[in-house]
């Protein structure tokens, strides 16, 4: 009989190595920084400074003459600070790169404020040198030397508040996306090791059952012996990531033959009811996602009533969202609500915790997919299933 199997199991083809394939995670690496949009916006801060200026010299002198004259003044006395401000974001970079104490970098700032307040005056007296002559420059120094200090401390401190803003709100960014991707990771590691549990788990019961049947009846442990070599092939020579989609008709396909494995064991005490709407058979959905569910209900559900009982496995679209509508359920003795995830029906003698399904099924679809659980003692077990399709 080993022969035949497999002989038998060699002929199938061969589509995978039987090893997990590795898909690698989009790259989430976040692009560099254009400064870009914050060079347009601090052109669009000094044009408003510039007409503000002219705005405010024009409305205690209204007149046609006294605009240009105000345009000249505000071009004349704006353009400095302007100029000195394309300097502060490399310096305040700089600074940001090496980690310093506050009160070092509070030195710092204070040097780089009375640095821009005095290149503010060298740049006036210059302009004023080459458009008026030496003794008009040098009463403009005396006479506007503290008022420019005090002007260029207070306008740095204003660049420095605007432009450590961005540079913390990018910081921000980056830590956010950062904490993204960390997230992802985990999700995806913690979704690889819930599938991971359930195929050993699926294997071992298998085996087990096959071992029991063996003894009664050799012809039927052959049939199911060829069952779990396609059983096999599913879980085990095509095993997938954990963030693949398989056709709700394989997966079918799979409970089928885990079901008639079943009931070479169980007999007529274990019947099934297939409602399936055919136009959903093509729906994608996590592989190995209806079998544990199926296995519940037989090894809880049913194999311990002495009559049997009925598992009803239903499939329908959800006319309002598109969604696929699952649903798994038995006549059996049932469980107190606040059981499913403890040591009745989902936990005891190795069974499938239902929580790590629901754990599954929140990770694989962000929060998109939903699973309810509906069971009282002596009214069966319920599990709806609601997975969207994109």
């Amino acid at each position: 009989m080993v022969p035949r199997i497999r002989h038998l199991i060699s002929l199938r083809p061969r589509t995978g190595s039987g090893l997990p394939k590795i898909h690698p995670m989009p790259s989430t690496t976040p692009p560099t920084h254009s400064n870009r949009r914050l060079w347009l916006a601090y052109a669009g801060g000094c044009l408003l400074t510039w007409l503000l200026f002219v705005l405010g010299v024009t409305e205690f002198q209204p007149g046609l003459w006294q605009f240009w004259e105000a345009m000249y003044q505000a071009s004349l006395s704006l353009w400095p600070p302007m100029l000195l401000g394309l300097g502060v974001w490399p310096w305040l970079g700089w600074l940001n790169r090496r980690q310093r104490p506050l009160w070092a970098l509070s030195a710092w700032h204070l040097l780089g404020a009375l640095l821009f307040g005095a290149v503010w005056q060298l740049l006036d007296f210059c302009v004023a040198l080459w458009l008026f002559g030496s003794p008009h420059a040098q009463a403009m120094l005396a006479q506007a030397i503290l008022w420019r200090a005090l002007w260029g401390a207070l306008v740095y401190l204003a660049l420095l508040t605007a432009f450590s803003a961005v540079l913390n709100a990018r910081r921000a960014k980056q830590l956010e996306l950062a904490q993204v991707q960390a997230e992802t990771a985990l999700a995806r590691a913690e979704l690889s090791a819930i599938s991971g549990k359930l195929n050993p788990h699926f294997l071992f019961n298998t085996l087990n059952s096959l071992i029991a049947l063996t003894r009664k009846d050799a012809k039927a442990a052959e049939q199911g012996l060829l069952r779990f070599a396609g059983m096999l092939r599913y879980v085990l020579a095509e095993k997938r990531g954990a963030s693949e989609r398989v056709a709700l008709q394989d997966e079918l396909e799979f409970v089928r033959d885990y079901l008639a494995l079943e009931a070479l064991r169980l007999g007529p005490r274990l019947r099934v009811n297939w409602q399936l709407d055919p136009q959903t058979l093509l729906d994608e959905i996590p592989p190995l996602s209806l079998q544990p569910l199926v296995e519940n209900c037989v090894r809880h559900g049913i194999a311990p009533l002495p009559q049997g009982g009925e598992i009803i496995i239903s499939a329908q679209r959800d006319a309002m969202t598109q969604a696929l509508q699952l649903c798994v359920r038995d006549d059996g003795q049932g469980c107190e609500p606040g059981q499913t995830d403890g040591q009745s029906k989902a936990g005891s003698s190795g069974g499938v915790g239902l929580s790590a399904l629901r754990r599954r099924f929140a990770l694989d679809f962000e929060g998109q997919a939903r699973m309810q659980i509906h069971t009282a003692p002596g009214q069966g077990f319920r599990v709806d299933l609601w997975i969207p399709q994109y």
